[in-house]
């Protein structure tokens, strides 16, 4: 799924648009023990409480793609009878009005999500009339080119309020406040089926992390089928891996350089298409080729990738490339700077020290206070320390 799909489903979560018929829950003890379980026609609860629902559900589908939301491809074995798919569908099919698949899809979570404390499981049940679009991409409310069916699972954290003093209106006192059980936003969850080219897809599904690097990886194979990705920091140390295995001793300033301002470019060109960049094997040699590194040393580069990365996988660009800051540091000095704004920092040979050297303007701060700078030719504010 895309942003502008994520986003088309979200939008449901809202009195105006709600398509949600059903939702259930199960409360479940630090002692994985079930304290309760309901299941209700949506609309017909409380307004007050749905609104707190619509947050929690959107949530759910929050984040960033890639990190905490994942497109995750079901296995062919688990699209078997009886695999994971199968029993999802069934779930999906029942609209949440058999007791005992919500049972037994409740005892599967309980058994197999590590948590340590109180969580709520929720589960709804929602029918989208898909509405049409034109050509220019404009909807078309009285034109449905289809219904989506979807089930969104949510596991909340049930945590006990902070102990305090409240104000009670009836003794007009100042007071011990009353603790009690709130339900936090939720940690992890799944959408099914994914929505993809807005339409119906039972062989995908979207799972949501709150913690884009704690994914519950057993859980979701277990319960879901699905093999999770390498999460964003595992990508990111990942490729750094890889530059460094394949680049050995050449592994310098300048070509790191050229790497990230590469990939910096990519990304700039890629902004406008909906799809997240990716970067297989093929495409991350032609970069470091484009980046000056030796042919030779390409020479086991597949190899190489498949050692680390693992067959056919794939790395997000935004997860491996830096494009917040261009970050040099060394033991005593961490410099950052504009990642459009590399060049300002190169190496050089000063007094016959390697140095990192920094190009300045007027305008320099040291500790908040504005300082004037000697002009010396050619020499630069620098960093004397070895590299």
């Amino acid at each position: 799924m895309i942003n502008s799909e994520i986003l088309e489903i979200r939008k449901q979560f809202n009195h105006e648009n709600c398509s949600i018929t059903k939702v259930s829950g199960c409360y479940v003890d630090g002692e994985k023990e079930i304290k309760t379980k309901f299941t209700e026609s949506f609309l017909c609860m409380p307004e007050e409480e749905t609104f707190k629902y619509f947050e929690i559900f959107k949530k759910t589908l929050s984040g960033t793609i890639g990190k905490n939301l994942l497109n995750m491809e079901f296995p062919t074995q688990s699209e078997f009878v009886g695999g994971t798919q199968e029993f999802l569908l069934k779930l999906r099919d029942s609209e949440l009005k058999d007791d005992g698949i919500l049972e037994e899809f409740y005892e599967k979570i309980i058994k197999m999500y590590d948590y340590v404390g109180n969580y709520l499981i929720l589960l709804i049940y929602a029918a989208y009339d898909v509405p049409g679009k034109t050509n220019d991409k404009i909807m078309m409310d009285d034109a449905s080119d289809e219904v989506y069916s979807f089930i969104l699972c949510s596991i909340c954290p049930v945590k006990l309020s902070k102990p305090g003093l409240s104000y009670n209106t009836d003794t007009n006192q100042i007071q011990k406040r009353i603790q009690d059980w709130v339900v936090g936003a939720p940690n992890n969850g799944f959408l099914f089926p994914a929505f993809n080219d807005r339409s119906t897809d039972i062989h995908n599904i979207l799972y949501y992390s709150k913690d884009s690097e704690e994914l519950h990886s057993d859980f979701v194979n277990q319960l879901l089928g699905c093999e999770v990705p390498l999460s964003a920091g595992g990508q990111r140390e990942t490729f750094q891996s890889l530059i460094q295995e394949t680049l050995g001793e050449e592994c310098d300033y300048e070509i790191v350089r050229n790497i990230h301002d590469k990939l910096n470019e990519i990304i700039e060109e890629h902004k406008d298409i909906p799809e997240p960049l990716t970067l297989d094997k093929k495409e991350v040699k032609n970069l470091l080729t484009e980046c000056g590194v030796k042919e030779e040393k390409l020479k086991d580069f597949e190899t190489n990738y498949e050692k680390v990365t693992g067959e056919n996988v794939s790395l997000l660009a935004a997860n491996v490339a830096s494009t917040r800051v261009f970050e040099v540091k060394t033991p005593d000095i961490i410099i950052k700077v504009n990642p459009e704004r590399s060049d300002l920092v190169e190496t050089k040979i000063v007094d016959g020290r390697k140095c990192l050297v920094i190009e300045i303007n007027d305008q320099v701060e040291v500790n908040g206070i504005i300082v004037k700078t000697s002009q010396k030719e050619d020499r630069d504010i620098s960093t004397y320390e070895d590299i």
